[in-house]
Formats: C-alpha cells, sequence, structure tokens
C-alpha cells in the first residue's frame, strides 16, 4: 500500500523529466514577472523622476535620492534589490542555454538585442548602483548630491556616453521584454493580431522611455555648465 505523501517528499507519480520541465515553466514565468512587477513598474518611474532636473537641484534630489525615513529606503532595497538579483541570475541562465532557432529574420534580430541589451544594462548597472547608491550612502555617508552627477555628465564624456547607451538598453530591454511577457512568457497575446498590437505597444513604450530617458540626461548635462 503507497504512502501519502508529504511535504518533504517528490510526487514520484511524476516522471522525473516532466518535474523538471514543470520547475523550468514556473522559473521561467517568475523570471518574467519579477521583471516587471515591480522591477519594470520601478524602472520606468525612476527615469520618469529624473525629470526633476529640469527644476534644478533641490527637485531633483527630493525626487530621486531623498527617503523620508529608513523604513522607505529598507523597502526601497527589497522591492527593487530582490527581483533584480533574481531577475539577472534568471536571465543569465537563459543566457547561456537558449539559443536561437531562425536566421536572418526580424525574430532573431530581437533574440540578439535582447541579449545585447542584457549584456549591456549588466555593465551599465553594476557602475550606476556603485556610484549612485553604494558609494555614496555607505562609504561617504551621504545621498548622491545633485552636484557630482550634474558635472560628471558634462564634463566627463565617458559618464555621459555611458548614460546615453544605459538609457537606450533600458528602454529596449523593457520593451521588448513587454512584448515577450504577452507572448512566450505568459501567453497573453496569441493571435496573429494581438501580437501585433503588442509589438507596436512595444514601440511605443520603447520610444516613450527613451525620450524621457535621454530628455533626463540632458538635463543633468546642462545643469552640470
Amino acid at each position: 500500500m503507497a504512502l501519502p505523501l508529504t511535504t518533504d517528499q517528490p510526487d514520484r507519480s511524476v516522471a522525473p523529466a516532466e518535474r523538471t520541465v514543470a520547475r523550468n515553466f514556473l522559473l521561467a514565468r517568475l523570471g518574467s514577472f519579477l521583471a516587471f512587477f515591480p522591477l519594470g513598474i520601478w524602472t520606468a518611474n525612476h527615469l520618469w523622476n529624473q525629470l526633476a532636473a529640469f527644476a534644478g537641484a533641490r527637485p531633483w534630489e527630493e525626487s530621486v535620492t531623498a527617503h523620508s525615513n529608513p523604513a522607505t529606503a529598507a523597502l526601497t532595497f527589497t522591492v527593487v534589490m530582490v527581483p533584480l538579483v533574481w531577475h539577472v541570475g534568471w536571465g543569465m541562465v537563459r543566457l547561456a542555454k537558449t539559443r536561437t532557432s531562425t536566421v536572418g529574420n526580424v525574430s532573431n534580430l530581437r533574440y540578439w538585442l535582447q541579449r545585447a541589451s542584457a549584456i549591456g544594462l549588466l555593465a551599465f548597472l553594476g557602475a550606476h548602483l556603485w556610484l549612485a547608491w553604494i558609494q555614496p550612502r555607505f562609504v561617504l555617508g551621504r545621498p548622491e548630491p545633485f552636484s557630482d552627477i550634474a558635472r560628471e555628465m558634462h564634463h566627463h564624456t565617458p559618464t555621459l556616453i555611458v548614460y546615453i547607451l544605459g538609457v537606450l538598453a533600458i528602454a529596449y530591454h523593457l520593451a521588448n521584454g513587454l512584448w515577450s511577457f504577452a507572448t512566450m512568457g505568459w501567453g497573453i497575446a496569441v493571435s496573429k493580431s494581438a501580437q501585433a498590437w503588442f509589438e507596436r505597444l512595444a514601440l511605443l513604450v520603447f520610444l516613450v522611455l527613451l525620450a524621457i530617458g535621454w530628455a533626463s540626461v540632458y538635463a543633468l548635462y546642462r545643469a552640470g555648465a
């Protein structure tokens, strides 16, 4: 007589290969979900907040770097960093395992651009987190001043180039990720017409994010003068 399953016993009624497929399916869905909720939403909001640079130092610092109390800082860290670390780890595994099966078409180009943007974003975020958050707060003991980022943006050309390309990578990766999320990820858009609609939506998201991000870079560059 078979014993009932307990919480620490695997379901041996399912073949190991099937359990692996189910596990990978759930991990893929979780990785895709965390890329947008809350990480993608927070990223879009962070880009929007950067537009406060047009209003000057104090509005920018209040919008971007200020936290009303340690609890909000801890909440921001949890909401942003935990999904980010998960998504980076999940993405690196996918990057190593997946291969494109199409040659010379739009899907193939989208595949490689998404992975190129992911690699560029990994480098950009590492530098950005260190210079804009870790070093100012945990080494220097204060938030990043507006004057520092504005000066670097205007007088240090590599910083300007890195931020221009970083915003481009963010806009593309998030917009194309939206299309993947709705089509291959969660199967929201199944028909060709629905996929075409989401493709137009992804293009719109890309252009909007790119415009917001580059406008913010320009505002910081101008302020650094």
